[in-house]
């Protein structure tokens, strides 16, 4: 027979077993966690979930916490978005159907149009590019050629005279002495002496193929058509291995982004080089505008505004140098940067609203509208993820694991950005290429920071209502040549 409770009691002794007696001991790796958490720094709020039972500390006892994580989650959202933009274009240029609508009008009658070589001291260049366009296949009657020299300090205008001095009905050089710097404004003035209705536009390191103008101006038998947009290739690509990465980089963004749009009805995009435009339609849409950096961002969005088309022809190539010298691209991309931003503050709300553009078109467009405000987003999700680290050390982060795991896909990893480059490559048929797309991860961080500095320099811009500043990208050719 079993004593009764209360003997038990009577016996100073408890009928009720300690916890602690029935309960296995705390498991060392939660000990070990508790221990790494405390030294760094983050041990106060583990300790305080431990004192109240609760594993993960709720968002409500961490407002701060919770304000950062949910913007983590919105700037995953949006790194998400662009990923899954690069794998469709990808996918498009892969397995979709390839739109090449003027790429077989070979024999027309062709229009008179003027070419443009923008140049600002580009002596070791400018022979080259002058050269090619004579060399031309396309109607030497029907061709004006003005090399818009702007202000240069070397001997760039010496050797355009020479140039003239032998072919003076081919070419009507345009020396520009005074106005506003930058290749926007000397544009602008450079398209009072246009004759005929199209303007086809190099910089003066390009070097044209003999059939390229036809294959530019082909697309304009189109009334539709406002700009045209052909490839660039670089051709230093084996100088080193930042042009090799470039490279790399310019056939992901030729071969399958500008492509795919083109494929896909959305929105390919002039590049201000190595393309045309309408002059009548520039006219329409206000004229060009020398106030930015990035001409050419700034004209392709007001047509399209205004209900013009641009076209990408991915078969008309053409060779351009790229920078050899990382301070070089760095000064590169800060320009691009700084006047494509200046173009999305002036539309993204018109172009969000458009009444000429389909859903697809205005949704491309806003996304790349914003591509150069990305990097700077990706520093704040990198910024937040070490700060609710150290301000959680994991708690509260345990349950967000899989929006890191995101976060590393979309920024560090950037998996779909080089998928698209693998492709790319593939297209073309060099595969010894892709032994270099490790070395893309060093561009990406490169540009990463450059651009997010640009950004922040336009914002003090606009503050201190500093003036805009040109950075001349600096030539290579005639090193080469030594």
């Amino acid at each position: 027979m079993l004593p009764s409770s209360s003997s038990f009691s009577s016996c100073g002794l408890s009928t009720e077993r300690p916890i602690h007696a029935t309960r296995r001991p705390a498991r060392p790796r939660v000990a070990l966690a508790l221990a790494v958490t405390s030294f760094m720094g983050a041990g106060p709020a583990l300790a305080q979930a431990q004192a109240t039972g609760a594993l993960i500390p709720s968002f409500k006892d961490y407002p701060v916490a919770a304000v950062m994580a949910s913007l983590l989650f919105l700037i995953v959202v949006a790194m998400m978005i662009y990923g899954v933009r690069h794998f469709m274009f990808t996918m498009n240029r892969l397995t979709g159907v390839q739109r090449h609508p003027y790429i077989d009008i070979a024999v027309a009658r062709w229009p008179m149009i003027t070419v443009f070589i923008a140049a600002h001291n580009e002596e070791k260049v400018i022979a080259g590019c002058i050269e090619a366009l004579l060399n031309t296949d396309y109607p030497a009657d029907r061709l004006k050629i003005i090399p818009v020299n702007d202000r240069s300090k070397d001997g760039t205008g010496e050797i355009i005279d020479s140039y003239v001095a032998r072919f003076p009905s081919r070419i009507s050089p345009f020396h520009r002495s005074t106005g506003k710097a930058g290749k926007s404004a000397a544009l602008k003035d450079a398209l009072h002496f246009a004759e005929g209705d199209i303007a086809i536009i190099f910089d003066a390191d390009y070097v044209p193929g003999r059939g390229l103008l036809k294959q530019l101006v082909a697309p304009f038998f189109d009334p539709e058509i406002g700009a045209v947009m052909g490839r660039v290739v670089p051709v230093n690509s084996g100088a080193n291995l930042l042009t090799r990465m470039l490279d790399l980089e310019r056939s992901g963004g030729y071969q399958v982004d500008q492509q795919a749009r083109m494929n896909l009805n959305l929105l390919p995009q002039y590049g201000g080089t190595v393309g045309g435009v309408r002059l009548s339609a520039v006219e329409a849409v206000g004229g060009w505008h020398d106030d930015t950096l990035a001409e050419d961002t700034d004209i392709t969005f007001r047509l399209m505004l205004n209900g013009w088309k641009t076209v990408y022809t991915n078969r008309s190539e053409c060779y351009e140098e790229v920078p050899e010298e990382w301070s070089v691209r760095i000064k590169q991309v800060t320009r691009w940067a700084k006047g494509h931003n200046q173009v999305m503050t002036r539309y993204w709300w018109k172009f969000a609203t458009s009444a000429y553009l389909t859903p697809g078109q205005r949704f491309d467009g806003l996304l790349l509208l914003f591509v150069f405000v990305i990097p700077l987003v990706m520093l704040a999700g990198w910024c937040l993820a070490l700060g609710l680290y150290f301000l959680n050390a994991g708690s509260l982060l345990s349950s967000l694991i899989p929006i890191f795991a995101l976060m590393i896909y979309g920024t560090l990893g950037n998996f779909a950005a080089f998928f698209e480059i693998v492709v790319a490559v593939l297209i073309d048929g060099n595969r010894r290429r892709l032994r270099l797309l490790p070395f893309n991860m060093l561009g990406f961080l490169v540009s990463l920071f450059a651009i997010s500095g640009a950004v922040w320099s336009l914002l003090l811009d606009r503050i201190f209502k500093r003036e805009m500043v040109w950075d001349k990208t600096i030539r290579y050719r005639a090193k080469a040549a030594e």
